[in-house]
């Protein structure tokens, strides 16, 4: 590429960043990266009105999290700073005086009440009212298209309230490219004239947006799919000031785990799983789950959402960060929405469950659970090598674990009745004679010495091996007995048989 790719990644501060705008953002670095370039964050916050208080910092706490780091952005590397909007509107009000000089914009007074009437009255005819070059010019509506320029002057002086609108032509064909969706033609007579800057000095989301774009030196935009709509206006504001557009790749959509519709929170209160990287605390308070705290990893979230759109052309499914930057190509992004499935997220988190150090788990492990806290990080990850392959997050390896640090209390009914017979009293203890006699503890001595004696004298293996599986555990569950017994030590498994042959 001749310019030095720029992207952004551009979230309005008003409230918790759904994970459609982390795969946004991921998308953007893992281009970015890729052709060596730059990933700019920019807060558009010029809708005041829906602004929420800590939501930026929660927007960054969420990228850092998913290890997607920006180049420039607040308070970092501000060579085309302010990157809040709203820091920046003093900038805007100059172009959109540009655009009404050059005859590309114009003033338009009309009130709410006044536009109501219009849309109203175009229903009743069974017609849809649209703001542009057929009706902007027929009297009805109040412009400066219609009004004198004294007129004009007037009415902003006066303190009337008033828009700037941007003045779609007639009569033309756009012809747009987007990376991913390919060639698109837009007739202009079906667009309306769009509001770019407001009475109050703040810009609407159309204007900043694409002065922004253009003085940070932005090469390609990147984003949802929901913008498709904006891409011949933006086109058209790019051409009026007679800049170079950067390309455009408009991505699909996250859809519900039926397939149907866009994903929301609403799914995922519903079906139980977040939408959210973090834990968010709303306004009123309300708490919303995250995956952070419900415990996936992130290099497993970032990971998973690389695949809702986006396929690499193998049948490779684990990457890590520095894969993705290699293999990602915008070619290979889907036009078709991707569906959100719960379970592959598990999946996904499961296969980099795998890959963790035992002893950082056993630590993670560890300040879960207030029955670990005097028990030695060595000894836990022990267990949790035992463990983990069967475990999808840290939160289940209590479960699969306690029996390595409590003896159990009590018996599963249904497997009691299983392994007790007729006999096994005589059999547990035997067991508690080997291992007591057995002076080389290691699993594999163990292991030869007890199935060597139930080889020999034709015992059948279950008798003796689900009995004492229950002693151990509680349960019929668990790995490996003789890792289990290893695990514990001689004394507390003779003490564990010796509390189940009470029982019996």
């Amino acid at each position: 590429m001749s310019k030095k790719v720029r992207v952004r990644f551009a979230p309005s501060p008003t409230g918790p960043l759904h994970i459609g705008g982390v795969r946004t953002a991921l998308f953007n670095y893992l281009f970015a990266k890729k052709h060596g370039g730059d990933f700019v964050l920019r807060i558009e916050d010029t809708d005041q009105n829906r602004y929420v208080e800590g939501a930026e910092d929660y927007i960054v706490k969420s990228l850092e999290w998913c290890g997607i780091s920006f180049d420039e952005g607040p308070n970092k590397n501000e060579k085309f700073g302010p990157y809040r909007q709203s820091e920046r509107k003093q900038l805007y009000k100059q172009y959109a005086d540009e655009l009404i000089a050059n005859g590309k914009a114009y003033y338009a007074f009309d009130t709410s009440e006044q536009l109501d009437a219009e849309r109203k009255g175009h229903e009743a005819e069974g017609k849809t009212f649209i703001y542009n070059w057929h009706n902007r010019e027929k009297g009805r509506l109040v412009n400066s298209l219609v009004l004198t320029e004294a007129e004009t002057k007037a009415k902003i002086e006066a303190g009337e309230d008033f828009v700037i609108r941007f003045k779609s032509p007639q009569d033309e064909t756009l012809h747009l490219t987007d990376i991913i969706r390919g060639n698109i033609k837009i007739d202009t007579n079906v667009l309306d004239d769009k509001i770019l800057f407001k009475g109050d000095g703040m810009p609407t989301y159309h204007l900043a947006n694409i002065v922004d774009d253009h003085l940070m030196e932005i090469t390609h935009v990147i984003r949802g799919e929901e913008w498709l709509p904006s891409l011949a206006l933006h086109k058209l504001l790019y051409d009026a000031f007679g800049w170079d557009a950067p390309e455009f790749a408009h991505l699909p959509l996250i859809l519900k785990p039926t397939g149907k519709g866009k994903l929301s929170k609403r799914d995922g209160d519903k079906l139980g799983f977040p939408v959210f990287p973090l834990e968010y605390t709303a306004p009123d308070g309300t708490v919303s789950r995250g995956y952070k705290e419900d415990g996936y990893f992130p290099e497993a979230v970032v990971n998973f959402l690389a695949f809702l759109g986006w396929n690499p052309g193998t049948e490779q499914e684990i990457f890590s960060l520095e894969q993705l930057v290699a293999d990602f190509d915008l070619a290979r992004v889907n036009k078709a929405g991707a569906r959100f499935d719960p379970d592959k997220t598990k999946w996904f988190n499961h296969q980099y469950m795998q890959q963790q150090l035992d002893l950082d788990l056993a630590e993670q492990f560890k300040a879960l659970q207030p029955e670990l806290a005097d028990i030695d990080v060595n000894y836990i990850a022990l267990g949790v090598g035992l463990i983990k392959e069967r475990a999808t997050f840290v939160s289940d390896f209590w479960d699969l674990s306690h029996f390595f640090f409590t003896a159990p209390t009590s018996y599963d009914e249904k497997a009691s009745k299983k392994a007790l017979k007729e006999g096994t009293t005589e059999l547990l203890q035997e067991v508690i004679n080997i291992v007591s006699r057995t002076s080389e503890f290691t699993v594999d001595n163990l292991q030869a010495k007890v199935k060597g004696w139930i080889t020999d004298n034709e015992i059948g293996f279950g008798k003796v091996m689900m009995p004492l599986r229950l002693a151990l555990v509680g349960a019929l569950q668990g790995p490996d007995v003789f890792d289990i017994i290893f695990m514990i030590g001689k004394a507390e498994t003779v003490n564990r048989i010796e509390n189940l042959i009470k029982e019996i």
